[in-house]
């Protein structure tokens, strides 16, 4: 795995477009700064969070949880699989909403929308298969392009002053987290059988 290789990978996981839409009832409710402050706290923890599996993944499931990671890998592949035929299926019906007080809707975000068994197993893997350094790098990234999707993708929707034209925005939004859906949903198949074929066949 290449470094841009496991940032789209990331990317695509992560999916900036889902949690724009995820977010969307926020935006209505919360002044910009507060908007901000929230989903910079979000991304916060989950890259502290990410950053720890990336340092010490292994060493987690090898030695405290004496689990293996393969294991992990096929758990992983169902949530995912499960998640992408939520989002086809059902789109933004599939979130849950988001209430209290903006430090809890920061922990909220964060887990488990942003960080969940496949974007952790991404972590695990970038420190496996990166040197420590370009992982670390890699998460940075990862965490910034996605808080700028999310901060650019709300910044259009504000400037577009026509309600006809933002209910289509929004649609088009729903369209590519449907769409984005089946690539999760192939990254999850591909994990259990990854996990499948290593636990198995090797």
């Amino acid at each position: 795995m290449n470094m841009s290789a496991a940032i789209l990978a990331f990317l695509v996981m992560l999916n900036p477009f889902a949690l724009f839409l995820y977010l969307k009832p926020l935006m209505k409710d919360l002044t910009d700064r507060e908007f901000l402050a929230v989903l910079f706290r979000a991304s916060l923890i989950s890259f502290f969070i990410y950053l720890a599996f990336v340092l010490f993944g292994n060493f987690i499931f090898a030695s405290i949880f004496r689990i293996s990671f393969e294991s992990f890998r096929i758990f992983g592949g169902i949530i995912l699989f499960s998640l992408a035929y939520m989002f086809i299926v059902r789109g933004k019906k599939a979130f849950i909403q988001t209430k209290g007080d903006l430090h809890d809707m920061a922990s909220e975000i964060a887990l488990p929308f942003m960080v969940g068994a496949g974007t952790i197993s991404l972590s695990i893997l970038l420190g496996e298969q990166l040197p420590m350094p370009y992982g670390v790098l890699a998460l940075i990234i990862i965490m910034t392009i996605n808080f700028l999707i999310v901060i650019g993708l709300k910044e259009m929707r504000s400037r577009i002053k026509i309600h006809k034209l933002r209910v289509a925005f929004d649609k088009n939004m729903e369209i590519l987290l449907r769409i984005n859906g089946f690539f999760v949903g192939a990254i999850g198949i591909d994990m259990i059988a990854t996990g499948i074929k290593n636990m198995f066949l090797q």
